[in-house]
């Protein structure tokens, strides 16, 4: 009774000692009230937790896209300089046909997974 005195910020000095069955009513009460209470904060810090580590494994996901993505730009850089070397390498202009030939195979090839369908270059003749 002092300590739901003092929660109310009343005077526990001045309190009358309680029956035995009112005693054992309210320590009933203060006991299940303790117990939801743990209970709702467990479930909070649980949830919290779950919360937490499934946001890290979203990130660990999207730091593998990225990294995936990365892959793909640099293979398909050096695939660009390959051509661009062999355009320069090739001045004819059976050897320009051939090449631009090639170009459209790579470009559809690299097009392909995406679904993208190549753009047409416009021919200089």
């Amino acid at each position: 009774m002092r300590t739901k005195m003092r929660i109310m910020g009343l005077d526990a000095e001045t309190v009358k000692p309680l029956n035995e069955a009112a005693a054992a009513e309210l320590g009933a009460e203060l006991l299940g009230e303790a117990t939801i209470f743990v209970v709702g904060g467990g479930c909070l810090m649980l949830e919290y937790w779950r919360q937490k580590r499934q946001h890290r494994r979203k990130e660990r996901q999207q730091h593998v896209a990225w990294d995936a993505m990365q892959d793909e730009v640099g293979r398909l850089a050096l695939a660009l300089e390959a051509l661009e070397a062999q355009v320069q390498v090739a001045p004819q202009r059976c050897d320009l046909e051939e090449l631009r030939k090639q170009i459209e195979e790579v470009r559809a090839q690299l097009c392909a997974p995406n679904g993208d369908a190549p753009e047409e270059e416009p021919t200089t003749e």
